[in-house]
Formats: C-alpha cells, structure tokens, sequence
C-alpha cells in the first residue's frame, strides 16, 4: 500500500475524475478532487478524498491549488488532467466562442495546471497523465472542435514527455473510447441545444448528420466501460513503475487507433460515413 503522497485529479465532480479520484484513494494516496462547486465537493468527499475546489480556467483557483500543493509536506506523485467539456457541431455552423470555450478547458487549462504543478513534479519524480480521447487520434464529423482540442493534448503531451524525460518526470496520455458517464449526455444535449441555432441552411446541410451523431454517441457509450473499470486504467498509468506512452481504455479505443494507423485516410472516412449512415433520419443525407 503507497502512503503519504498526493495526488491531484481534476475534473472529479463526477464520472472517470470521481471513479479515479476513488480508485486512487483506495489504493492509499490523498486525493486533491478539483471539482467546480460546493455541492460537489460535498458529492466526492470521502475517505483520502479532498475536494479542491478548482475551475482549471481560472488563473486564481489554478494557483491557490499549486500553493496548497506546495504547503504539504507530502511530495505529489502525479497531476491527472482530468477536466473537459464537449461540445459538438459541424465546423461551418460551430460559433467561434465555442470553438475558444472548448479549446480554453480542454487544452489551456490542463497546460496551466500543468505549469502550475511541475515544480513540485520535479522536486518528487512524479509524473502528469492527460486524459484524451480517442477523439484526439480520430476526428469524427461534428467532432472539429472537441477532437482539436484533443490532437492539440496529444501534441503537448508528447512534446512535454521528451522535455521532462532527462528531468525525471514521466508523461502518460490516457485516450478512452466509450465509457458510461454523464459526460456524453451532455455533450448530446449541448449538441441538440447548438443545432437548434443553426441557421436554416446549416440545418439543411447538418440536421441529420447532427442527429447521426447523437445517436452513434448514445450507442457508444451504452457499449462502454464503466467509470470504475476506466479509472483503474487511470490508476495503472500512475502507479506503474514503468508506464507506457499511451494508454486506451475500452475496444471500440483500441480497435479505432490500430485502424487509423492501417488505414488510409480515405478508407476511413468511407468506414466512418457507412458507420453513421445506419443512424441517419429516413431521408437526410450526410
């Protein structure tokens, strides 16, 4: 049993950040949860379980978590960026505020903890795992924004392990495919509520691929993990003496990356139109 070390998860309101927050305190580490309000901290607090409270793109919030890592004499053994939102809508018809929301929590929020958090990294020998997505090897239709975002994770990811390699500090990206969180009802809804705001000729070029989608998103998930098993590939990444690069959570993550480093591009996308075909409204094209 590992004892009197910390642990940061962002994100652990609900779903995998909850499920690894738990999964990790069982396994004898204290927990920092960043969660965004009261009545979460007061849903995740447990045993080992600390609830922070912590909006990652707030600078203040970002900082006073680096002071109170700082201030504990524990040394923190690893950063887990857990934090996201998704947001999906056809590239033409997703306003430039959401692309800048999307891209804002996904991507610059987890290089700012990440900033903030690496001077203790370095002082510990710890290590940062980024929770991606198979969204971040992959880029579906109406996924610009969220798998953008993702690739751009993937990108910094790679960039910051071969920087911290030399310094002692290990990076992890963790990339699930579907997994059974509120996560992908929300994205449904946020989906729905930004295709009512589409303009006539967008709803005509993508309602039913919009809806394609929705509904390819609900089956996914419905076929996927749970959060607990998802968060114990979560806790394999961190507490591994060796980690992989990379870590997928599920088979349908699995099979999609070993698919897109065989296939062509153009394979893929007839694969992925024939897959979101079945789903389609009678009558709409995509």
């Amino acid at each position: 049993m590992v004892t009197q070390q910390l642990i940061v998860v962002t994100g652990a309101s609900t779903g995998l950040g909850a499920s690894a927050a738990r999964e990790l305190a069982r396994r004898g580490f204290h927990v920092l949860a960043g969660v965004r309000r009261d009545r979460d901290a007061d849903a995740v607090r447990s045993a080992g379980v600390e609830p922070v409270i912590l909006d990652i793109t707030e600078p203040a919030q970002v900082q006073a978590l680096a002071e109170r890592v700082a201030a504990d004499p524990r040394p923190l053994r690893a950063l887990v960026n857990n934090a996201g939102i998704q947001v999906n809508a056809p590239v033409e018809a997703l306003p430039l505020a959401q692309w800048r929301r999307v891209f804002d929590v996904n991507l610059f929020g987890h290089v700012a903890v990440t900033q903030a958090l690496l001077p203790a990294l370095l002082r510990s020998g710890g290590r940062v795992v980024n929770i991606s997505s198979i969204g971040g090897r992959i880029a579906m239709p109406t996924y610009g924004a969220y798998a953008g975002a993702k690739f751009a994770l993937e990108a910094v990811s790679d960039a910051l392990r071969r920087e911290m390699a030399p310094l002692g500090v290990r990076v992890v990206v963790v990339e699930p495919g579907g997994v059974r969180t509120q996560m992908a009802a929300r994205g449904i809804a946020t989906a729905n509520t930004l295709a009512a705001q589409m303009t006539p000729e967008h709803q005509e070029r993508y309602g039913g691929l919009v809806q394609a989608v929705n509904t390819l998103m609900a089956t996914g998930t419905a076929a996927g993990v749970t959060a607990d098993a998802a968060a114990r590939v979560v806790a394999k990444a961190v507490t591994v003496r060796r980690p992989r690069t990379r870590y997928t959570i599920g088979r349908d993550a699995a099979v999609l990356t070993c698919l897109a480093r065989i296939l062509s591009d153009r394979t893929l996308d007839r694969v992925s139109a024939a897959n979101l075909r079945r789903h389609l409204p009678k009558g709409a094209t995509a």
